[in-house]
């Protein structure tokens, strides 16, 4: 057992002894790959969302030097026609690449240290192998002495590109090396698998190592399931542990992928669950990425675009321009693209638009905002809150003043005039209500489904909020369509007073007249 040559099956079998979800699933994707032009895979995701787990998982399935069916008979791997097939039979190199920048000098000896250090444990293990000058040929004469190929698995492969730029075309040459040259590659690996953050690297226009078969949080196709926690896991972890399921799809839930459906975040989900605590992990963990240092750039309409994003309006973005680095930044479309890759937005690649999934992800973006000292964002702040203090206190005008300020800084004109942008106007305008409310879209209430309503966090002594939004029609029929169908009656014992506010965009308004009317009333049940 070695350092990078066959580690063995305890980083697996510790994952198995706490609380594991069963992704051993994954390994027959794999097993698939092996032998065939498809046997080069790279994973990306955001961190914290199990790639090491699956790193450590596939080393303990592939590692010849030990026995590792004790820790898979059980799991769902056992029932594929592919399990014994490829169970224990290959030598692994298994690379984590986050762990070596210490020894490394922040990865400026990378190559030469890798190469080094493995084909040392190369004639460790095999004392009649050759070891030529560099690695690839003394895999070579390994593959020959041995008569079986290596499973190369590489755990965070882009760590050097993100924390050390300067370096990245003597690694991305390394990696070609192994992988880019099929007089090696074919004869050497059996398969290879490498997880990442950000996609491969490209070398000007072209992928430095194109040959692998990406899974991306823009498209994971057959690997979706594992990007994190289906729907089902986390409902049986809820049963299981006596967790509200409701709430736990609330904070956590939100990254959506064709033929999945919804994912949670794994390591959010575990830690609401070993706590009893929901609330934002998101800080928690070890990522280097600033979400200030992004959505504070100078690239046009960005605080804007983030202001919309916090109101919950899903905004388009070009995904196909991103140059798969922490740098390169060309347009608002750039950022928006690192911040899927991230984890900090979801994708919905059918209407090709971006949202903040959850409300984990909601209270990251709230409280970066508030440390963005640029004026426009402050000024959003202050207006954002002021329309909800104006709500509270029914005063009525105000709130309808402040709105139409919204729709006309805000709204691209040619699209303005429909139901839908009515809407994204008024989460917009109150977009600062995490700090004071949760909110809900097309609540159902029994007799119909009221637009928007914001209930108050559990100890905020104010009203909740019953919103009817109309186009070209009045506030007072909002109100009265309110009174009407009784949309309040579901929130009688909330604990909170219930205002009603009628909303009305009048396209047709003389020029002059404010397009914006509002209406406020208590409910009295």
């Amino acid at each position: 057992m070695g350092t990078f040559l066959n580690p063995g099956y305890s980083g697996f079998e510790d994952i198995c002894r706490g609380r594991y979800v069963d992704k051993t699933g994954m390994i027959a994707l794999i097993n698939d790959t092996i032998g065939t032009s498809e046997k080069l895979t790279c994973i990306s995701r955001p961190r914290r969302f199990g790639k090491s787990f699956a790193a450590q998982m596939l080393c303990a399935y592939y590692d010849k030097t030990c026995n590792s069916s004790v820790l898979f008979d059980d799991k769902k791997i056992a029932g594929s026609e592919s399990y014994r097939k490829h169970l224990n039979q290959y030598d692994v190199i298994y690379i984590d690449m986050t762990g070596i920048s210490p020894v490394t000098d922040n990865y400026r000896k990378i190559v030469p240290y890798l190469t080094e250090k493995i084909m040392e444990e190369l004639k460790e293990a095999y004392p009649d192998v050759k070891v030529d000058t560099d690695l690839p040929s003394t895999l070579i004469n390994t593959v020959n002495l041995v008569g079986n190929k290596f499973i190369m698995i590489i755990d965070e492969w882009d760590a050097p590109i993100r924390e050390a730029p300067f370096i990245h075309e003597e690694y991305l040459r390394f990696l070609r090396s192994l992988f880019k040259n099929s007089g090696i590659t074919s004869r050497v690996f059996a398969a290879a698998y490498m997880t990442g953050i950000l996609p491969i690297k490209k070398d000007g226009s072209q992928s430095a190592i194109s040959d692998f078969n990406e899974y991306t949080m823009l498209g994971p196709l057959q690997f979706a399931e594992y990007v994190g926690f289906t729907e089902s896991e986390v409902a049986m972890l809820c049963e299981k542990h006596h967790c509200d399921f409701a709430r736990m799809k609330q904070w956590y839930d939100g990254y959506t992928f064709e033929n999945t459906g919804p994912v949670y975040n794994p390591n959010s989900v575990m830690k609401a669950i070993r706590n009893n605590r929901f609330r934002s992990y998101w800080t928690e963990t070890s990522a280097a990425e600033s979400l200030l240092g992004y959505i504070s750039r100078d690239e046009r309409g960005l605080g804007h675009t983030v202001a919309q994003l916090i109101g919950g309006v899903r905004v388009p973005v070009d995904v196909h321009g991103f140059a798969n680095d922490l740098i390169t930044f060309r347009s608002q479309d750039d950022v928006l693209t690192l911040l899927i890759h991230l984890g900090y937005l979801a994708y919905d690649e059918e209407s090709g638009k971006v949202y903040i999934p959850n409300e984990e992800i909601r209270l990251e973006f709230s409280r970066t905002i508030r440390e963005d000292r640029r004026m426009e964002t402050v000024k959003r702040i202050q207006s954002s809150d002021q329309l909800i203090m104006d709500t509270i206190h029914m005063n009525a005008e105000s709130v309808a003043a402040q709105i139409e300020k919204v729709h006309l800084e805000a709204t691209n004109p040619l699209n303005a005039n429909n139901e839908n942008s009515l809407r994204a106007v008024i989460q917009l305008a109150y977009f600062s209500y995490k700090d004071y409310y949760l909110k809900m879209e097309e609540l159902p209430t029994g007799n119909g489904y009221a637009d928007i309503v914001y209930l108050p966090k559990q100890g905020e002594m104010i009203p909740a909020l019953v919103i009817e939004l109309k186009w070209n029609q009045t506030a007072e029929t909002a109100i009265e369509q309110i009174r009407q169908r009784k949309y309040p009656a579901v929130l009688e014992g909330y604990g909170s007073d219930i205002l009603l506010v009628g909303i009305n965009y009048n396209k047709e308004a003389p020029a002059g007249q404010r397009k914006y009317t509002c209406t406020i009333e208590k409910w009295q049940a």
